[in-house]
């Protein structure tokens, strides 16, 4: 009985891989760090534990919002993806989309006649993650048919959202300022903020990677001169 209990649960554990691995290619990740590697020592501005609630995924049950706020470079995209991965390890359906591609998305559904089949389809996923909000404007059919989407899943089903704008600039985000209030209005109504203050992780990468440069550079100076 020791024996096919062992037997049982190894081939258990190994669906449950396989399905996290099936969920993860189908999600379309760009990167796949956790939370775990998240450098919470270099963004102090970042709480712990406030990271450490919203990955015991009691958001998603109640079907809320995050949203993480700051400048390029200080690991919004890698929260909003290690939440993700969270969530898919728990069995919930996942996906990330970068906020341009998701609104050529659904105008490439919009000019087909295919929209309501487009959007159900967006809304039929546990956990969505839209990444880089901001960073281009978007147009007036670009913010219509954000605005659709974003009512589509409203009080439904969570999404993690990353923006470079500050709330108080979102008309330079969506062109039209009633559609802008109403989304953000939604987005903001069941839902935790994160705002990251900290330095750019790249940035913090290429002033060590000139460091090493330069210390290199001296000590075959150093050498020369000898």
């Amino acid at each position: 009985m020791d024996v096919l209990d062992h037997i049982f649960a190894e081939e258990a554990k190994s669906k449950r891989k396989r399905a996290y691995e099936k969920q993860i290619q189908m999600s379309g990740f760009l990167i796949k760090n956790t939370l775990d590697d998240f450098g919470f020592s270099f963004q102090p501005s970042i709480d712990k534990r406030q990271i450490d609630e919203l990955a015991t995924m009691c958001f998603l049950e109640n079907g809320e919002n995050v949203v993480s706020l700051g400048p390029p470079g200080v690991g919004k995209t890698h929260l909003a993806s290690a939440l993700g991965l969270v969530a898919a390890q728990r069995r919930f359906s996942t996906y990330y989309a970068n906020c341009h591609q998701l609104i050529e998305q659904l105008k490439k559904a919009y000019f087909a006649n295919r929209l309501p089949d487009k959007l159900r389809v967006l809304s039929n996923y546990k956990m969505l993650i839209i990444d880089e909000i901001g960073c281009l404007p978007m147009d007036i059919q670009g913010a219509n048919l954000f605005f659709r989407f974003i009512t589509k899943r409203y009080e439904k089903t969570s999404a993690a959202f990353t923006a470079n704008k500050t709330f108080s600039r979102r008309n330079e985000v969506l062109a039209n300022v009633t559609i802008a209030f109403v989304v953000l209005e939604r987005v903001l109504h069941h839902c935790t903020v994160i705002n990251s203050k900290g330095e750019s992780y790249r940035l913090k990468e290429r002033k060590e990677f000139m460091r090493q440069k330069h210390q290199i550079v001296n000590t075959l100076f150093e050498q020369g001169s000898n």
